[in-house]
């Protein structure tokens, strides 16, 4: 309970705290410091998620960093275990990323300021023609030299391993036409959802080789992708549970 009340206290003081920083980069942001501001905010995310790591105690194995592009486009999909796959991927991805959240979040105060200054976007599933911009702006970040990252599975798996993807929920990936770099992360579930309050459980993330998309016709992106991405992902993660 102790360390619950510790995680908790971290991090909603924290969120708050950081928010002058956060205000005076998006100024800087705005005047045209644009690329500098998204690196010193991604710094910012990454410092935060590695003390809430430490401070749950967690351990963490990550693995295959050295297979994350440094720089130009890139989309990473990731298996979506529990609430920690963010702070895992924050913290050990190296370069910035922003996400796709759903449209209810924009509601939570305070999360929603940070999550529009990581760069990440509210979809909303039910109106087609909002969700299809929405992914259009998250391709064009992409064609522009930004990461992103997307939970193919649309919710979290809570321990019951890799569910099947969703229709149409790789687009972001497919469009961009840029890199690709599977995720696999375990034990996320195990931190908090699984007995609703925090467990010093071992934490893997495993960025994969990145998949190339050219050369694949724009009629068989779809359905090769997520086959060889799902393949992948599932792959690692029977890996990570046999270590």
């Amino acid at each position: 309970m102790i360390l619950t009340i510790c995680v908790f206290a971290y991090v909603i003081f924290s969120v708050v705290f950081l928010i002058p920083f956060g205000t005076l980069t998006m100024i800087l942001f705005i005047l045209g410091l644009r690329k500098s501001m998204n690196l010193v905010n991604y710094r910012i995310a990454q410092g935060w998620a590695r003390i809430l790591i430490k401070i749950a105690c967690c351990p963490v194995t990550a693995a295959g960093r050295e297979n994350i592009p440094c720089k130009g486009g890139v989309c990473f999909v990731s298996n979506h275990d529990g609430y920690f796959d963010i702070v895992l991927t924050l913290a050990y991805c190296g370069r910035p990323i922003g996400f796709i959240a759903k449209k209810e979040l924009i509601f939570l105060p305070f999360f929603n300021f940070w999550i529009y200054m990581l760069g990440g976007l509210y979809i909303d599933r039910g109106n087609l023609r909002k969700a299809t911009r929405t992914i259009n702006k998250g391709v064009q970040r992409i064609k522009a030299g930004g990461g992103m990252i997307i939970f193919p599975e649309g919710h979290r798996s809570k321990g019951r391993g890799l569910l099947p993807f969703h229709p149409g929920s790789l687009k972001l990936a497919t469009m961009a036409e840029a890199p690709i770099v599977p995720i696999a992360v375990s034990g996320s579930y195990n931190v908090f959802e699984k007995k609703s309050r925090i467990v010093s459980s071992p934490l893997t993330i495993t960025f994969c080789p990145p998949i190339s998309t050219e050369g694949l016709p724009a009629q068989d992106r779809k359905l090769i992708l997520s086959d060889r991405i799902y393949s992948v992902i599932k792959e690692q993660l029977e890996k990570n549970a046999d270590a």
